[in-house]
């Protein structure tokens, strides 16, 4: 068994290296000698020394793993390097998709283009592109239509851990 001293800084290193959020699983198979107990340990103790350092970025659960992130605080900052190196955004209606898609998946493209009362087919394919979405199944009725829903990248891209922690369409509404 390793001590978390010893966890610490490996554990550290692989979720700096990452380049999308890993796995608990994934640590304890990469990391010998250590179990899953340990290792959300030494996550604990690196976001409580973050803190207490006052780093710019923490350790966060995302969809389904763990990734560094840079705190909200620094968010101006990371926009203007982002708009500089030129990293595409989504259009008004990517999102406006996008987020009836997650609400409502698994959803028909028929189904989403009634509730946005325009055509879809080529957002949705852009959506793909950007695997944001993609297809899930396909509806038992005539023609055996596609389903669509998000995917792992969604999570991602938004900093969700899983699909509860979209804000509830309640508190959405305006007053």
């Amino acid at each position: 068994m390793k001590r978390i001293e010893e966890i610490k800084p490996i554990v550290e290193s692989l979720v700096f290296a990452a380049e999308e959020p890993i796995t608990l699983r994934k640590l304890t198979d990469i990391i010998e000698g250590a179990d899953s107990a340990q290792i959300q340990e030494a996550i604990l103790q690196l976001k409580t020394d973050y803190d207490a350092q006052g780093r710019s970025f923490q350790i966060e659960e995302i969809a389904g793993g763990y990734q560094l992130f840079t705190k909200p605080d620094y968010y101006e900052w990371i926009a203007k390097l982002r708009k500089k190196s030129g990293e595409t955004k989504l259009s008004q209606a990517a999102l406006e998709t996008l987020a009836i898609i997650a609400y409502k998946q698994p959803i028909l493209r028929a189904n989403l283009e009634s509730i946005r009362g325009v055509q879809s087919g080529q957002i949705i394919r852009l959506l793909m592109e950007k695997d944001l979405v993609k297809v899930v199944g396909r509806d038992e009725s005539l023609g055996h239509p596609l389903l669509y829903g998000t995917t792992r990248k969604f999570l991602e891209y938004f900093g969700l851990k899983d699909m509860k922690d979209l804000p509830k369409i309640e508190e959405l509404e305006s007053p």
